[in-house]
């Protein structure tokens, strides 16, 4: 037993064993519709965290614009689902029928060119990964072949959704502006407002969520995932070796940026909008604070940081509201200089010994009859 809770592995496993239990069952069990559909919103920015772990923990590339990939995501599904909203007889009272509400009151005719192959549902799903991992690849491919890295490309990240945050709001008739994509009512006619499809998409994107972190185990665990780890850790040293350096981050940084795209369209379908707000420099530092927080070197915890962050977040903002951004800065500088690595770190620092002296006084075993002495006889 020992030997088994000291694999890495082993206790991976079961920490994604346990995880699936508890948002699984454990919290579906202990909470209201309401509730529940608060915990799927924070699951959804667990999809970055999970990326970021990726790409900050295990290559060394912090991204502080994460938030673009989650919004581009969002945005491809609440483009379908606008659409879906605005058949001509449901806008039968616009100026031009048939068109987003938005689009009408800025004074637009027709659907813009871009918008048309949102009609289609496959199309959608295939933009939620494919645009944001397209994007991720040009910024990748400009940065890391130019060898731009570290402090400098986490600016550059920040630079570009704040950028693509003043665009999102400049171009009011095609996005819907500040305001965003509103009123998303159904999803291939299946009302996505109801606590039973609240629910339903609760539990769709809690096996994503799972599914999302197998398939990052799986990368963490191949020669891919030692490669990644070799060029945080020596990156002059791999390149010497032989390895493309700018292809493996390039990689990583498309996949984390693919991820979060899941994450942002599930927000749209869970919550029914989105909006610049969660594009722009502030929700992408955030979540940089989820993945701190939980642990940077470990995808368990990634989930478990972004859930109690955002359980703070929310009890501070209902009691505090002046203070809750306060408490979320002196909760990521103390995390930062007490407890580098986290959640997981913490785990690992102390609760693990615990198990480990109790798994061994455990074994301290009392002889079996078999090899108890013979009594005396009489």
């Amino acid at each position: 037993m020992t030997a088994f809770l000291n694999s890495p592995k082993k206790t991976e496993l079961i920490g994604f064993v346990l995880l699936a239990a508890v948002i699984l069952v454990v919290l579906p069990a202990i909470t209201d519709a309401f509730r529940l559909n608060m915990v799927g919103k924070y699951l959804t920015y667990a999809f970055v965290a999970v990326g970021l772990v990726l790409c900050w923990g295990s290559a060394g590339i912090l991204s502080l614009g994460q938030g673009i990939f989650f919004g581009l995501g969002g945005y491809c599904m609440a483009m379908f689902l606008k659409l879906e909203a605005s058949t001509p007889e449901a806008t039968s009272i616009q100026s031009t029928p048939g068109i987003p509400d938005f689009m009408d009151w800025n004074q637009i005719t027709a659907l813009p060119a871009f918008w048309e192959p949102f009609h289609s549902f496959a199309f959608t799903l295939l933009a939620v990964v494919a645009v944001p991992a397209i994007l991720a690849f040009v910024i990748g491919f400009a940065m890391f072949t130019r060898r731009v890295g570290g402090v400098y490309f986490a600016i550059i990240t920040q630079a570009i959704a704040a950028i693509l945050t003043i665009l999102i709001i400049g171009q009011q008739g095609y996005t819907g502006g500040v305001n965003g994509i509103t009123d998303l009512r159904t999803l291939n006619g299946w009302d996505i407002r109801t606590d039973s499809a609240k629910t339903i998409l609760y539990f769709v994107n809690a096996a994503l969520l799972l599914g999302v972190i197998g398939l990052s185990m799986f990368v963490r665990s191949s020669k891919l995932g030692r490669i990644l780890v070799a060029l945080r850790d020596k990156e002059d040293r791999v390149r010497f070796s032989g390895y493309d350096v700018a292809a493996y981050k390039v990689f990583v940084f498309c996949f984390a940026a693919a991820i979060s795209g899941i994450g942002g369209a599930m927000f749209t379908l869970q919550v029914g909008f989105m909006s610049p707000t969660f594009v722009g420099i502030v929700p992408s530092i955030e979540m940089v604070i989820y993945c701190a927080v939980g642990g940077r070197l470990s995808l368990i915890g990634a989930v478990y940081g972004t859930l109690l962050v955002n359980f703070g977040k929310t009890t501070f903002s209902e009691s505090f509201p002046e203070l809750w951004l306060f408490a979320m800065g002196g909760l990521f500088i103390a995390v930062v200089m007490a407890f580098p690595n986290g959640l997981a770190g913490l785990y690992k620092s102390h609760v693990e010994p615990l198990l480990l002296r109790l798994v061994a006084k455990l074994g301290e075993r009392r002889p079996t009859p078999a090899e108890a002495p013979a009594p005396i006889a009489e």
